[in-house]
This record gives structure tokens, C-alpha cells and sequence, in this order.
């Protein structure tokens, strides 16, 4: 979740703007709006945003929910906006390039009383565009944003799309750069090239004197950085989702508007030839039914009740209405509708993004409510709870590696390829499920054994003293569907196979397959097989079904993961034993 640190003394300048005594510590209580204070100082308020309320990431934005969540004023879910009479032609060549794009102006914006302030007001704009880029635009994939000196431009505005050779300067740069330069040298450019990866088309913003302002998703002209004493801004916002592009234009502008800046529309001739103004501040209506209300909450509420948990929540009441007795338009919407429900209306502002259905509609109403004015009830129908068949089974799997001295532990889901697979020589990449968009390197895909995590846990271990003991059962992934493994490895400079085979003679003992006549039976691992030692690996069968894999630790493959001790292990496939071992309990 997202961490944003605001001063005291910005967040006062914008609510007393709107009548709003400032309290420092009255910010504690906004955490059930969809935050949580990590520290509140006498200079600054440090606070953890939750992933869903990306209407919260700025100053004014946050200062503007507060307005009514804790200063109980009229909410405002729209935003005002007037004409600029300034208009952006998009390209037809956009519709395979980047299609969606919103824009705006914002003028005579309060930046500041003196230089420290004005710094300040910029570096918060930027960090709330990166914040906004990772939340809403998904590292700039579904939506990138770029805030410009309006006073450095020159409307009317077009896109177009050029060649790799286009050249222009772009931001913090003194010398012209072709697009194949920038995409290849310039630090945005090596980090966001992936989002335009098998294009030979290359979106450009540019004004009338054909300046380049934005080549999204990467990066600004040099000639529109915001500066000192920029007082008025023009935003782009472009993209692949429209609701993500429209939201992000509406939250930064919602931001400078918070300051003292007036909001004027600009009109763009899309790609498909059609014309929209943007942005569009009017708020969306939303209903959902009295019933749905009433089940999820365990409670009437009257419509003063609604009103004032609404408007706490920045949104308008509208009524109750009865749904009609042909309930076919709404029931496109909400599927639950049936003749004789209450259709309760609301309107939210346009840039709450997180509204998506009806059980959203729910959360607002008991925040906004008050989840403590909800009142008590016990449950009707009394209930008993019963263990799972695979949860008894678990049990004694674990009991039982317990009772034989190893230690549980629990690794990250989240592995990579070269220990997956290349470390440990488990050459299976048709069973992997990658990410799309990794974070890191060292996570690139969901694990498919538990063994290499085990080993990265040992490395991690190494300063420690031997014997290390230890094992961990969980889920993996295997061709896009979820499997339970279990996994140990033993860390000792006395053990070998031979105590791996004893641990397994035990296991199997302790899980009774000998009662029910089922033998085990272990076949050698061909060569260069896994990760173990030539003549000291093996496969584990069943009744005929491979179960697992055990055997000592190659040394070549100890030293991919920096450790020189003798180690034997195991990795069990559970899912396949579960359905061979009898349940004593079912």
C-alpha cells in the first residue's frame, strides 16, 4: 500500500481555504475512510493509503474527503468546470498506438507564498502523479499522465505518431534525442519501453508551433517542466482504459482546484473522429436495492439515515424509488432486482474510482453510517465447524515431520526461473505460470516446488551452526492449477541418503500405509535429473503413481546457492498421497 507524507502547514492553507478549521490531530480519526495514520508529528502526518482509494494519494484530494467525513459539511461530488475553448485533434493512427486521451487546463493555481513553498507544491505534484501512475495507470500501462507550464505552449493541440528517428529534447535533457535514443539511453526511457515494445509507431502530443510537449507513456518535452513560477498547467492523460485515464485527470485537477485553480474543459477529436469534452466533473448515479442494504447490514435505515451516511462519504442522496414493475433496464445493472424492492439512488463523485457495484454502494453507506451504529445481533441458526479431510491429513503430515526434528517454515509464493528451474536443473518451464509485469527479477513467477525455496532459506542461514533441520508444505502451481507439496532438507555434515530414506520409512510408517497393504518403492533418478547427487537421488512411487522425489544435494547445485555443507531432502507431491492414505477421523 502506498505511504504519502503531507505538512501540517499545506493541508491547513487548503482547508481554511474552504471555512475549515485545521487540526493536527484530528486526521486520526480518518482512518476508517480508507487509511491508516503511521505517524502524526507536530511538522507532518504519515499515512498508509489503502490500495482501493486512490482519490486519497494528495493533499487536496485527501483534504476534500475529510471535509465531510469529518467536518460534516455539504458534500460537493462534482467539480467545477468552465470551456477553455482549446481543442486537441487526435490521429486516426492513435487507434493501435494509444487510443485513449483526456485533457485539461488549470489556471491561476496558489503554488506558493515563497520559494520553499513552491518547491514543496511541485514535489508534491509529482509525487502524486507517480502515485497515481502506479494505482490507477498500473506503471503507466493503462494510464500515464503528464503535467505541463501552460504559459510554454502554444494551443491548439494534436497528436500524432512518428517515427523511431523523430528527434526532440526531452525533460532534464539539453541536446535533441531521436525516439530510438531515448527508448534505449534515457533512464524513463529504459524503464518504460516495455509498454510500446513491437510498435513502429510512437505517439506525440505537440502545439501549434509543432513543440513537443509529451511523448507518452515515457516522457515530457523539456520545454513545458513546470517551474517556480508556473501558475497555470495544462494535463494530458492517455492510455489504454478510458475510466483510469478519466479518474486520473479528475484527481490531479482536483488538487490544483483545491489550491485556487479554476478548471477549464478542453475539446478532443478522438481517434474515432468523435468529439468529447474532458473532463467531464459531473458525478455518476449509482442504486442499489433497500433488500441487498438491508441483508448485508442487518438493518433499516430511514432516508435521513442515508442522507447524512452518504454525504459523509462525499456522495449525494438522491431518494427511494420503487423499482417499476418492468425492472428490465435496471435489472441490466443489478441482476438481484426483483418487483417490490426500493431502489435507493445515489450520485458519487466521478473520480472514486473503487465504486464498481452495488455491494460498494453497501461499504460507504456503513462507513459513512458508522459500522458501531450498526447495532447487535447474534446468529440465528446455530452452527459447528469440522476439519476438512485434507486439513486431518495435514495435521498428521506435520505432526509426524515434527516428531522427526525439522522445523517448519514458510517461503514466498512468489519464485523466479533460475531457482525454479536452471539452480536446481527441474527443467519443467510448460508447468510455470509467470507474471506479466514482475517487480523484481527474483519474482517472476508462481513456484512450482518447494526445494529451491528451502535453499534459499538455508544460504539465507549459512552463519549459523549445524545440524539445520527444517520443512515447509504448501501450495504450488502447476499448470495454472494450485497443488499442495511438502518439502524438507536436511543441513548436517553426518547425513545422507540413507538417514533421507530412514525419514521416509517413517513418515510412511507413521501415515499407515503398511495397514492398508500399500507399499512404496524407489526408482534412480536418471542422470543430470534434478538436483541430486549422481547414484543418490531416486523417485518415490506409490501403487504405481510417482509421489516425489528425494536424494542428497549435488554439490554443483549447493554452490548455486552459496552453501558447502552436505544436504539431503525431499519434495513430496501431498495431493496424490492424500487421496491413497485413509482418513481415520472420515
Amino acid at each position: 500500500m502506498p505511504t504519502i507524507k503531507f505538512n501540517h502547514s499545506d493541508l491547513e492553507k487548503i482547508q481554511s481555504r474552504f471555512g475549515i478549521k485545521y487540526s493536527k490531530n484530528l486526521l486520526n480519526d480518518i482512518g476508517d475512510i480508507g487509511c491508516s495514520v503511521e505517524e502524526n508529528n507536530e511538522k507532518e502526518i504519515e499515512i498508509e493509503i489503502f490500495p482501493d482509494r486512490a482519490d486519497l494519494l494528495s493533499p487536496g484530494t485527501l483534504a476534500h474527503a475529510s471535509r465531510t467525513f469529518l467536518h460534516n459539511q455539504k458534500a460537493i461530488p462534482n467539480l467545477e468546470i468552465e470551456p477553455s475553448g482549446i481543442s486537441l485533434d487526435v490521429d486516426e493512427s492513435l487507434k493501435h498506438v494509444r487510443p485513449v486521451i483526456f485533457a485539461a487546463v488549470v489556471r491561476n493555481v496558489n503554488t506558493g507564498e515563497n520559494e520553499n513553498e513552491i518547491n514543496e507544491f511541485i514535489q508534491t505534484i509529482m509525487d502524486h502523479q507517480e502515485k497515481l501512475h502506479f494505482s490507477l495507470g498500473k506503471r503507466r500501462s493503462k494510464a500515464s499522465i503528464g503535467v505541463h507550464d501552460f504559459s510554454e505552449l502554444n494551443p491548439n493541440f494534436r497528436v500524432v505518431t512518428t517515427n523511431e528517428d523523430f528527434e526532440f529534447i526531452p525533460l532534464a535533457m539539453n541536446e535533441n534525442l531521436s525516439v530510438k535514443k531515448i527508448l534505449s539511453e534515457h533512464p524513463k526511457g529504459v524503464d518504460y519501453a516495455h509498454l510500446l515494445k513491437g510498435m513502429n509507431k510512437y505517439p506525440m502530443i505537440i502545439d501549434q508551433n509543432d513543440s513537443v510537449l509529451s511523448f507518452p507513456p515515457i516522457i515530457n518535452g523539456n520545454h513545458t517542466t513546470v517551474k517556480n513560477s508556473t501558475k497555470d498547467f495544462f494535463i494530458d492523460v492517455t492510455g489504454w482504459d478510458p475510466r483510469a485515464c478519466e479518474c486520473s485527470l479528475l484527481l490531479v485537477c482536483l488538487e490544483l482546484a483545491a489550491r485556487g485553480g479554476k478548471v477549464e474543459s478542453v475539446e478532443i477529436n478522438d481517434c474515432n473522429n468523435q468529439k468529447i469534452i474532458t473532463p467531464n466533473g459531473n458525478p455518476i448515479k449509482h442504486e442499489l436495492t433497500d433488500r441487498l442494504l438491508e441483508s448485508m447490514l442487518g438493518k433499516k435505515f430511514t432516508e435521513e439515515d442515508l442522507s447524512n451516511a452518504i454525504n459523509r462519504m462525499g456522495g449525494r442522496f438522491l431518494g427511494i424509488t420503487d423499482a417499476p414493475l418492468d425492472s428490465l433496464e435496471i435489472a441490466m445493472k443489478m441482476s438481484d432486482v426483483i418487483v417490490g424492492d426500493k431502489i435507493i439512488e445515489i450520485e458519487m463523485p466521478r473520480w472514486r474510482f473503487d465504486i464498481l457495484h452495488p455491494i460498494d454502494l453497501v461499504e460507504e453507506i456503513a462507513i459513512g453510517h458508522g459500522y458501531e451504529s450498526l447495532g447487535t445481533d447474534v446468529p440465528k441458526t446455530p452452527l459447528a465447524g469440522s476439519a476438512l479431510k485434507s486439513s486431518n491429513f495435514t495435521r498428521r503430515f506435520t505432526t509426524c515431520l515434527q516428531g522427526l526434528g525439522l522445523q517448519q517454515i514458510t517461503s514466498l509464493t512468489l519464485s523466479n526461473e533460475n531457482d525454479q528451474f536452471k539452480n536446481v536443473r527441474w527443467y519443467e518451464h510448460e508447468v510455470a505460470t509467470t507474471l506479466a509485469n514482475p517487480i523484481t527479477v527474483d519474482h517472476t513467477l508462481l513456484r512450482t516446488n518447494l526445494l529451491p525455496g528451502l535453499l534459499r532459506l538455508l544460504s539465507a542461514n549459512k552463519h549459523n551452526e549445524l545440524p539445520q533441520r527444517v520443512y515447509e508444505l504448501g501450495e504450488v502451481v502447476r499448470n495454472h492449477s494450485n497443488e499442495t507439496h511438502a518439502s524438507w532438507l536436511i543441513a548436517s555434515p553426518t547425513g545422507g541418503f540413507a538417514e533421507g530414506r530412514g525419514m521416509l520409512q517413517a513418515i510412511m510408517r507413521d501415515m499407515a500405509l503398511d495397514k492398508f497393504g500399500i507399499i512404496y518403492e524407489l526408482k534412480e533418478t536418471s542422470e543430470g535429473h534434478g538436483p541430486w547427487l549422481k547414484g543418490r537421488g531416486a523417485e518415490i512411487y506409490v501403487s504405481g503413481m510417482k509421489i516425489g522425489e528425494i536424494g542428497e544435494i549435488d554439490p554443483h547445485i549447493s554452490k548455486n546457492f552459496d552453501l558447502n555443507v552436505p544436504i539431503h531432502g525431499t519434495e513430496l507431491y501431498l495431493d496424490i498421497l492424500m487421496g491413497l492414505v485413509q482418513d481415520p477421523v472420515h
